[in-house]
């Protein structure tokens, strides 16, 4: 019997946060590119896009909105452990993920409890937000001003940075810059 894939160390993972249209794709993806090694881009609406989405005008009695919240909140602990697993398996990787909701740090917390996090605020002004939600045309009005101040109320990050003036490369290059030095205590270890 072969033996099972033990890797040669774990993966690193910057885990990025704030609210809709503040840029956090962008910034992933710029991020990773400018790497000398490989990242894995993993954003939870990558997950929510792969989920199926049945039609909910027809007459169902399993899919009423109490039941999606329920799928909804499946998916988002599931987003926390598929990143533990690309961790485990030695992959470092750019995350993104909006937590409006204390149970979703409280979680993360958890699941990667051994791993090694940083935690990065993108905030934006809010007439940027508002701006960009627009231009986007792919989500409601107004979530991202919703979701604004939620998403900072766990309050422990090891940089925040403001997108609203700067490129997505120029976020990347803080957010490198820090990875290159991280700080000693870490977001993830004050929030345990």
């Amino acid at each position: 019997m072969t033996p099972a894939y033990v890797p040669d160390r774990a993966g690193r993972l910057v885990l990025l946060n704030g609210p809709s249209s503040v840029g956090k794709s962008s910034v992933a993806r710029a991020f990773a590119d400018a790497q000398p090694t490989p990242w894995v881009v993993f954003p939870v609406d990558l997950l929510h896009a792969q989920r199926s989405r049945p039609d909910l005008t027809a007459p169902r009695d399993d899919m009423d909105e109490e039941s999606w919240q329920r799928l909804f909140r499946r998916t988002r602990a599931g987003y926390h452990r598929a990143l533990a697993g690309l961790l485990e398996a030695g992959l470092d990787v750019v995350g993104d993920h909006v937590l409006s909701e204390p149970w979703r740090i409280a979680d993360l917390v958890e699941v990667l409890a051994d791993a090694d996090v940083l935690l990065v605020h993108l905030t934006a002004k809010p007439e940027i937000l508002a701006a960009r939600e627009r231009e986007r045309g792919d989500r409601e009005p107004g979530v991202a001003l919703a979701q604004r101040d939620l998403v900072y109320a766990h309050g422990e990050h090891d940089l925040e940075v403001d997108t609203t003036r700067r490129s997505p490369e120029q976020v990347a290059a803080e957010i490198a810059r820090l990875l290159a030095a991280p700080p000693a205590s870490r977001a993830f270890d004050r929030l345990r």
